[in-house]
């Protein structure tokens, strides 16, 4: 039988993928809101069987319980950060692209000054936007636990909702402490956060959490604290990435399980969805309101960021846990390499070949490392 698959239109409300026009369409419409309201349509489910029929769950459960840390004790709060002398530091990390890509833009007659005020932001915005993907991750775990129908998995997200709370705890206080204050969600983002909790079927929420977002989270700390010469984050990051390469690890060894047994019509829909969250995540990073913070209008600088090789590396590197992933879950290649095509045109295919998180993740322990916690 041969599957059809949706349009970029049908799956991304555009045809082209780098549409500048409908990229930026998607806005905050009340950047006042407090509270975000969506609807949850899953049904919480119990099981009565209490029998461990997951080895490999088990062992991912028992890792997280003797892995816990204090977000108020365990990290170096009393240090201090001077945010001007960090970016000055790590200026290919604030930014994510070479100033001077853009001696020709609108931006062109940025000063030094200027642009360590706008990687200020940058940096204040991205930590932002881990911020409240911790929070989606928060609500979408808890969500598991109440949908997921295998014991093993239910113990294991719970114990993730203690993680998540945690990396909200951290993220947040530090940027209130050390960063003056967080930017809100951006659209992007919060557009894919709706779509994971408003989907009924729990493989779903797996899928856009642990595989897609976590996935990215997990890539994207590690990019920052290899370039970070600010101590405290560094120390910070190296805590959250143990735990999250847990939590993408629960993803992969719980979908392993699902895909292998589902229909290439069923597989096709999850490879829709990949795809969507993988763009979605990518158009968040394009940064529309740092450089509206500025006075930029962001249709004069985005078709440069979305030419600039420096940025566009950047973003490469962020889908090296992505790829390997769906590629693990034999996403890549069903449905005549539906989602390897899709991944080729983005870029960011030639990852498929490095090692999936459902083996890697123990390399990313505390206590298995070497490796010397900065700032403790």
């Amino acid at each position: 039988m041969t599957v059809t698959h949706s349009s970029n239109q049908e799956i991304l409300g555009r045809e082209e993928l780098d549409d500048i026009e409908a990229i930026l369409a998607v806005t905050n419409t009340d950047v006042d809101e407090i509270e975000h309201i969506v609807k949850d349509n899953a049904d919480a489910l119990f099981t009565w069987d209490y029998t461990l029929a997951r080895p490999a769950l088990r062992k991912l459960y028992e890792k997280s319980k003797n892995s816990q840390w204090n977000g108020a004790t365990d990290l170096a709060w009393d240090t201090p950060v001077d945010i001007e002398k960090v970016i000055a530091d790590d200026q290919a990390n604030a930014l994510g692209f070479d100033t001077e890509f853009y001696a020709d833009s609108v931006v062109g007659n940025w000063d030094e000054a200027k642009w360590q005020e706008f990687g200020i932001d940058q940096r204040r915005w991205m930590l932002s936007q881990f911020l409240h993907g911790e929070q989606g991750a928060l609500l979408c775990t808890a969500k598991i636990t109440e949908t997921v129908p295998w014991y093993d998995a239910k113990l294991y997200a719970a114990q993730q909702v203690v993680d998540e709370a945690r990396h909200v705890e951290v993220f947040g206080r530090y940027l209130e402490e050390k960063w003056e204050g967080n930017f809100v969600v951006n659209s992007h983002l919060r557009m894919l956060l709706d779509d994971i909790i408003e989907d009924s079927r729990w493989d779903m929420t797996y899928l856009g959490m642990q595989i897609m977002v976590e996935g990215l989270a997990l890539a994207a700390f590690g990019f920052m604290r290899q370039l970070t010469t600010e101590p405290l984050l560094s120390q910070m990051l190296r805590y959250v990435m143990a735990d999250e390469a847990r939590h993408v690890a629960f993803g992969v060894l719980s979908l392993k399980e699902v895909y292998d047994g589902m229909s290439d019509a069923e597989l096709k829909d999850r490879q829709e969805f990949a795809y969507e969250a993988a763009v979605r995540m990518r158009d968040r990073f394009l940064s529309q309101e740092v450089w509206e913070l500025h006075g930029v209008n962001p249709r004069d600088i985005v078709p440069v960021v979305l030419q600039d090789p420096t940025r566009a590396l950047f973003q490469q590197m962020l889908f090296t846990k992505i790829v390997p992933n769906c590629k693990k879950l034999g996403l890549l290649d069903r449905n005549e390499s539906w989602l390897r095509h899709r991944f080729e045109e983005m870029g960011v295919i030639q990852f498929e070949d490095l090692e999936d998180t459902g083996e890697e993740y123990a390399k990313f322990d505390i206590e298995a490392t070497a490796e010397p916690v900065a700032g403790a």
